[in-house]
């Protein structure tokens, strides 16, 4: 049994970054990039029109960014997924975007596997979030070092990690031998202890805190 093709959307306001994208997708099994758009206004009205899986989003774009359009789909309760392509792992508007609802963050020049492997991955609800976003990231969610009685135990650790390498609630329980139940607690419990909101934000905090390699 095959597994489902991943509808696609590329949303990036230079022609040249968007043929790229459809080039190589559209060259590797398993994906359909159904259309494009070059603004992040575009965007939320190609997403009402085709319902793709993944949304591939930039971040600056004239006429409409894409943390606005990460926004406004959230607002209107659109199953896609984002991930986020972003130029510069200085990119000021990565945390806005965590923040807005994105499934992940990776550079534009993020190997092939490393893209199909992360498109997979948001396309499954996921965190996608590389290493060199990540430690541009924790700038901004760092807050004071934990009290002793405030690190993580052992076992929020190895969920942690789980996390941070895209694995599923569900996959989590099964590795760790627990309900899914449980590992939602250790989440919020993790969420709590290092002082974010989101997956995404919990990893590059880890990665912060050496908690993470």
């Amino acid at each position: 049994m095959t597994d489902p093709v991943i509808t696609l959307l590329i949303v990036d306001d230079h022609p040249v970054v968007r043929d790229g994208l459809r080039g190589m997708f559209e060259s590797a099994t398993g994906f359909t990039v159904l259309g494009e758009a070059a603004n992040g206004v575009e965007a939320v009205t190609r997403v009402a029109e085709l319902d793709p899986d993944v949304v591939l989003m930039d971040l600056r774009m004239p006429g409409g960014g894409g943390v606005d359009a990460i926004k406004e789909l959230a607002r209107r309760g659109a199953r896609c997924r984002v991930l986020v392509l972003t130029t510069y792992d200085t990119d000021s508007d990565t945390l806005p975007a965590i923040e807005a609802g994105a499934t992940g963050y990776l550079l534009k020049d993020a190997p092939r596997e490393e893209l199909f492997t992360a498109v997979r991955a948001a396309a499954q609800g996921r965190t996608v979030l590389s290493p060199a976003v990540a430690s541009r990231l924790v700038t901004a969610v760092r807050t004071p070092a934990p009290a002793a009685d405030e690190t993580l135990s052992s076992r929020e650790r190895e969920v942690l990690v789980l996390v941070a390498r895209g694995t599923s609630n569900k996959e989590i329980a099964r590795e760790l031998f627990i309900s899914e139940a449980t590992v939602k607690t250790h989440l919020t419990h993790i969420y709590g202890k290092l002082g974010v909101k989101d997956r995404a934000a919990a990893v590059a905090a880890g990665y912060d805190r050496k908690i993470l390699g």
